[in-house]
């Protein structure tokens, strides 16, 4: 009986090991498939880097007219919301109205120079 029952055990110490074993082998071959997928990915990526840089300035470019174009609107809106506070204080007869009316010009100057500035110093 004590033989049949080493020969038992030794058994299921064999099954135990093939399991695990098997799930080792299974894990491996999911991790090298996993790297080698990767590892065609980025070489392929590699290829199109003269593509993309490019594809990338000429979209940069598109969006800076455009940022460009945004900041003579802010300037503008900048400048009226100026012009309606000066007035207001001008009504009003509140000693601080140059102040306040140089702080809101140079405030709309600087805009309209700053997006003149950048697309001539980027020469887009």
């Amino acid at each position: 009986m004590n033989k049949i029952n080493k020969s038992m055990k030794k058994a299921n110490q064999m099954k135990r090991h093939l399991k695990v074993s098997t799930g080792r082998k299974f894990y491996t071959c999911i991790l090298l498939t996993g790297a080698l997928q990767f590892w065609a990915k980025v070489s392929l990526a590699q290829a199109d880097g003269n593509a993309g840089i490019s594809e990338a300035t000429g979209l940069i470019k598109g969006y800076f007219s455009t940022g460009v174009n945004l900041m003579y609107a802010i300037g503008a809106v900048v400048g009226l919301i100026g012009a309606i506070k000066v007035y207001n204080k001008w009504s009003a007869g509140e000693p601080d109205t140059t102040k306040v009316a140089s702080s809101w010009f140079g405030a709309c100057i600087f805009l309209v120079v700053v997006a003149t500035v950048l697309k001539s110093f980027f020469s887009v």
